[in-house]
């Protein structure tokens, strides 16, 4: 029968595209990839995969699989994480900061799994832009930061912190979902057709390769809307008063919905790394490493 380690190797070789690429990513060797993929292939009587000379896609029964076997490695992840939150018996106060674009949609999940399995642990979390939450940690007013790369986004340092990448995403293009006309990909002089709606504030390094891809294009957009409240602007958007890029976490759910259409930008990307900051000499290690998993969980979900 089918087992875990088999749909691992089967998903991130659909995730890399090659044989060597998944064998590099999962520390083993190619010909063990090959043999678990082989062995699965037989188990179900179909072909997988179609192997390409530089890429491997999969085929139409193996599209059908990746999908399923996502969602079982989260589900075991899920749980995996949640029996060692039931177990862990956590308690104390953790202090935490974060951006507001990622408050309801990826912060309040975890926070409440944590607070349910844990009725002696205490959690509190600050939205801000980086800049306040970073002095703040530096104040020992937060133990844990959830930002992007500090450096790269705001030019600022901490000392005596451990920095654990935690996730990436791309920033979307996204127009209301009514909106039946919107076309499905653009390049960046088009997004003049619509009006435009600015996310600001929040990212400063986004910002300035926006900027910069706009000067380099030579067009001139004025925002007939800004904001830094990543809520204010899906409800803008939504009612169909122009479009914008947000990140894509808190977007997916909408575009999946039809509220919003995803518009691809032939000319223009942006991804934001987040990093999980800690202080190198907190007290509870084991509270603040159950968070980092289950954050790192949260992303797969």
């Amino acid at each position: 029968m089918m087992n875990l380690y088999q749909l691992h190797s089967f998903v991130t070789v659909i995730a890399e595209g090659s044989m060597t690429g998944a064998a590099d990513k999962l520390y083993l060797t190619q010909p063990a990839i090959s043999q678990q993929i082989r062995n699965l292939e037989e188990e179900l009587g179909v072909e997988l995969l179609v192997r390409g000379v530089r890429q491997i896609k999969p085929t139409l029964q193996g599209e059908v699989l990746y999908d399923y076997a996502k969602k079982i490695l989260q589900l075991t992840q899920q749980a995996e994480i949640s029996v060692k939150s039931l177990g862990a018996e956590l308690s104390g106060v953790l202090r935490m900061g974060t951006l507001n674009s990622l408050g309801v949609s990826f912060m309040s999940p975890i926070i409440s799994r944590l607070l349910r399995h844990n009725p002696k642990l205490s959690v509190t979390i600050d939205y801000d832009l980086g800049p306040a939450l970073i002095e703040a940690f530096r104040k020992n007013e937060l133990d844990i930061l959830i930002l992007p790369e500090i450096k790269g986004q705001f030019g600022a340092d901490l000392v005596d912190t451990n920095a654990r990448f935690l996730m990436s995403e791309m920033m979307w293009l996204v127009g209301p979902g009514k909106d039946t006309d919107m076309p499905k990909q653009v390049h960046l002089k088009e997004l003049s057709k619509y009006p435009w709606i600015a996310f600001s504030r929040e990212f400063p390094d986004y910002i300035r390769s926006l900027d910069t891809a706009f000067k380099d294009q030579a067009v001139n957009l004025t925002p007939i809307f800004q904001s830094p409240n990543v809520g204010t602007l899906k409800r803008v958007i939504e009612s169909g008063l122009g479009w914008g890029f947000l990140p894509a976490s808190s977007v997916k759910k909408q575009v999946k919905m039809g509220r919003m259409n995803q518009i691809q930008v032939k000319d223009f990307t942006y991804e934001i790394e987040y990093f999980f900051y800690s202080k190198s000499k907190s007290g509870d290690q084991k509270l603040i490493e159950v968070l980092y998993q289950t954050l790192q969980q949260q992303d797969k979900t």
